[in-house]
């Protein structure tokens, strides 16, 4: 049976995160297929990634100015040349999606959240929402919401990575959408050294931006003078370090073996992110066992079970999360958690499971695609 051939879509290969993650194991199930991005930096990249052929539509100004000409980029993905392709699978929040294709190809996109900046939640360049950014913005961002409403009608099938996103979906974009959870990381064998910092300690792990709200959880680590580890680094890194006390603990950015052993030899994980779209971290961390601390709001709500995996808190003031941690820190000492359990928990969501589910997904479309366009012989998916 004939091949289909096959096409990747992301929106900016620029780092080594969640969405890069997924795109990764997309990409193993289709080893021939070259993936169009908006900008690229392979530096920053997996291996994996950086041996892939990636087709980039940036040039040298939208790479050194991305956050101020986000208006280009409609422009850079609508100019994808996909002619070739008789299968595209995007993945991303914003462009992806809205790359133009034929009537005889098929197109699925799995969507991690519908652009955040659009809709009202909270993002990670603040910058955007100074005074003398807003008259413009205003304006841009109404054009912009009218381009992606429409580029999300244009693929054949949309994929969500969590139900809190298959909800966005369909109120923003009145669309029904597929859940599949993304990969995560959860095959681990026991850590093979002792706690390298030589202490107990708590434990969060993201980019330093915002609405990370990382300065709250330092807030209330300060107050509580235990002791806390900060992986990560970005735009707010300095000023977090600055109010920071003796108990707190930075190590910038960290291989990911690092982080495994970091997040196995810790007490617990605490994730203080509103409306996180899934959280893909948290479920690293259970999968070494460890409870959770996080948000009651978006993603982990559909991953933790409270009292089992970890902890909610309600409201993102100094006051809540210092009780909060004060009942995690107690039910930790009281051995309240199974990490086997929460072991167990966190397996439902490996890499093999995602793609496994994203696989059989992907050729039942084919096969209706190819039965309706190209007859009944043209329906192996498998490349």
């Amino acid at each position: 049976m004939e091949k289909p051939k096959v096409a990747l879509v992301h929106d900016y290969l620029v780092q080594y995160g969640g969405a890069e993650k997924t795109l990764e194991a997309v990409a193993e199930l289709f080893p021939e297929a070259p993936i169009y991005t908006g900008i690229y930096n392979p530096k920053s990249l997996s291996k994996a990634l950086q041996q892939r052929k990636v087709i980039a539509g940036d040039n040298s100004l939208i790479r050194k100015f991305p956050k101020h000409l986000t208006f280009l980029m409609p422009y850079v993905f609508e100019h994808f040349d996909l002619r070739d392709y008789d299968l595209i699978i995007s993945d991303g929040t914003a462009w992806p999606k809205g790359v133009l294709t034929t009537p005889s190809q098929l197109h699925i996109s799995y969507i991690h959240t519908p652009p955040r900046f659009l809709y009202g939640y909270s993002v990670e360049n603040p910058q955007r929402f100074k005074w003398y950014y807003k008259p413009a913005i205003t304006v841009i961002d109404h054009f912009l919401r009218i381009w992606d409403y429409n580029a999300a009608q244009r693929p054949d099938y949309l994929v969500a990575n969590s139900f809190e996103i298959q909800r966005r979906i369909k109120k923003y974009y009145a669309r029904d959408a597929t859940v599949i959870y993304p990969p995560v990381e959860s095959n681990f064998k026991a850590p093979t050294t002792k706690n390298p910092l030589q202490k107990p300690y708590y434990i969060t792990v993201g980019r330093l931006a915002a609405y990370k709200n990382t300065d709250l959880l330092i807030s209330a680590f300060n107050c509580l003078g235990l002791p806390l580890v900060i992986v990560g680094t970005g735009r707010e890194e300095k000023k977090l370090r600055s109010i920071a006390q003796n108990n707190i603990t930075f190590t910038g950015k960290v291989s990911e073996s690092e982080k495994h052993e970091l997040l196995a030899n810790s007490h617990g994980f605490i994730f203080p992110v509103e409306d996180e779209d899934f959280g893909i971290v948290p479920i690293e961390a259970m999968a070494h066992g460890k409870p959770v601390l996080a948000h009651r709001s978006g993603g982990p709500l559909e991953t933790i079970e409270e009292g089992k995996h970890g902890e909610f808190f309600d409201t993102l003031t100094e006051e809540c999360l210092i009780k909060a941690i004060k009942n995690f820190d107690a039910n930790i000492r009281a051995n309240k958690y199974n990490a086997e359990a929460i072991r167990v928990h966190a397996q439902q969501y490996s890499k093999e499971g995602f793609q496994q589910e994203f696989s059989k997904f992907v050729e039942e479309k084919w096969e209706e695609h190819a039965r309706v366009t190209r007859g009944p012989d043209n329906s192996n998916c498998s490349q």
